[in-house]
């Protein structure tokens, strides 16, 4: 049961993200700030690499690493849904209150609906960072 438990607990901000085996989930904003760990537990569940922001292929989720000053969020939401495939979620994570780089959710909640996207909900999504689930009004109930 060790190791059952313990690969439980590796899993268990990934399974923060509602992510499955075999989902593909690509990556933005990567940079030396981003918790390791959490990426590598997204990779462990869905046992795929994360796949880099320049791929061409329909990923299932996307994880973008946010910070206060990156640029322009709608611009960066947009390009985010590029590959997304219809019901795919953006999980924006952004460093948490009193961290540098952190970013307003009043940030957020003016860029998502000009990307055509709603905040669905906000959690812990590791030590530093906020998970902020942005998703197509399209993909939930009307």
């Amino acid at each position: 049961m060790g190791a059952t438990a313990e690969s439980a607990a590796e899993q268990s901000n990934a399974g923060k993200f509602g992510l499955r085996p075999g989902q593909v989930v690509q990556e933005f904003g990567y940079d030396d700030d981003v918790d390791e760990d959490l990426r590598s537990s997204v990779q462990d569940l869905t046992g795929n690499e994360i796949v880099e922001e320049d791929v061409d292929d329909v990923v299932d989720a996307v994880i973008y690493w946010w910070r206060d000053g990156d640029g322009d969020l709608v611009d960066a939401l947009v390009d985010a849904l590029t590959n997304l495939a219809d019901g795919g979620v953006i999980w924006l994570l952004t460093p948490k209150p009193g961290r540098e780089g952190h970013v307003e959710s009043s940030e957020i909640d003016d860029a998502a609906p000009t990307a055509g996207l709603h905040s669905t909900s906000t959690i812990s999504a590791c030590q530093d960072w906020t998970g902020t689930r942005l998703a197509s009004p399209r993909s939930g109930r009307r």
